[in-house]
């Protein structure tokens, strides 16, 4: 399929899409903050950035936003929508966030937490095409054992990585942009295109009431299920042949975030206890604000995905691997600036 073709046919409702859901997500953002205020502060413990209780719970009016902006669109017969796939992956989507809404108001013990999420992720893999396959050397069962990993891994690196004002949207918004534009290219069945469309532009409309210093926070009920919904779309794109756009987008969550638990776990540390050892969040000691640390993770994000756009326009290994190792460059950078250079 063609861009010119995709858009003629897509295009517009696209816009639509993105429009209603920022529109919509602002404006339940705005309902729910005064509940939020007096029913839902996170108080600042080892992990936070904040110093006051702020309110948390942003969440349910983005992922209420997205899900149904997809039902709507679904009901008024958006093109190449419909099918029982999709209504999986959003009722996993609303399940994850039920348990991340509850993790919000009373903790959840560690092993039950992770055996829900793994249900929420069981339901995700089991919407995909029988015959998607990101690992095709691979027996199989071998494969969805390991998409379970990761996306179970993935849920929770996103959950990890929101510890600073803006630094969900900084990820989120770009990369599901890039994904929408991938996918009125072809990259991505229109189910998928959708989905994109509507969780960049909830969290657009989210953005305002983050940005630093955040009057509200998404709290686990929004970073599981965004984690959730995230991992599905890049799942979905690895499966169409794109395996290194898939990895490149991405890339700086999953550095920031394997690399700060592979150095918990070879330091003995307990990896469920909240800490400040992500990159991210070691710049703010060496004297960085939140503005410049976003907006370095935002530049990086842009300069993925063009390398990302880049392998979809060449089905030459040696390409990708150039992109790759190129993208790798620049995330190191990013990290070893924030983890050595001062400000």
């Amino acid at each position: 399929m063609s861009l010119g073709a995709s858009l003629d046919g897509f295009g517009s409702f696209g816009w639509a899409i993105v429009i209603a859901a920022a529109a919509i997500s602002f404006g339940l953002v705005a309902l729910l903050r005064p509940i939020l205020q007096r029913h839902a502060l996170a108080h600042p413990n080892a992990r936070s950035s904040h110093r006051i209780p702020t309110p948390q719970g942003g969440g349910i009016a983005v992922i209420a936003t997205t899900v149904g902006v997809v039902v709507v669109s679904m009901l008024i017969g958006a093109p190449g929508l419909g099918g029982q796939s999709l209504w999986l992956v959003l009722a996993a989507t609303v399940f994850i966030a039920a348990v991340g809404a509850v993790d919000d108001a009373r903790s959840i013990a560690v092993v039950p937490r992770l055996l829900l999420q793994a249900a929420a992720v069981a339901m995700v893999l089991a919407a995909l095409p029988g015959d998607l396959r990101v690992l095709p050397f691979l027996s199989f069962w071998l494969e969805r054992v390991l998409l379970a990993f990761a996306l179970l891994w993935f849920v929770n690196l996103t959950n990890f990585m929101d510890g600073i004002d803006w630094m969900t949207v900084a990820e989120v918004a770009p990369l599901t942009a890039a994904l929408a534009i991938f996918g009125l290219n072809g990259a991505l069945p229109h189910e998928a295109t959708v989905v994109a469309l509507a969780l960049s532009g909830a969290m657009i409309g989210f953005a305002p009431v983050n940005r630093p210093v955040a009057r509200l926070f998404l709290g686990d009920v929004g970073s599981l299920p965004i984690g959730l919904l995230l991992g599905w779309l890049l799942l979905v794109l690895a499966g169409t042949g794109h395996f290194a756009a898939a990895l490149l987008l991405p890339l700086y969550y999953l550095a920031d975030a394997s690399i700060t638990l592979l150095r918990r776990v070879m330091k003995g540390e307990p990896i469920w206890q909240a800490h400040r050892s992500h990159f991210y969040q070691r710049a703010t000691d060496r004297g960085y604000s939140v503005t410049q640390i976003v907006g370095r993770v935002f530049l990086l994000n842009l300069a993925l995905i063009a390398l990302a756009a880049a392998t979809l326009l060449t089905g030459s290994y040696l390409l990708h691997a150039i992109a790759l190792i190129v993208g790798c460059a620049l995330v190191a950078g990013l990290l070893y600036r924030f983890a050595s250079a001062k400000a």
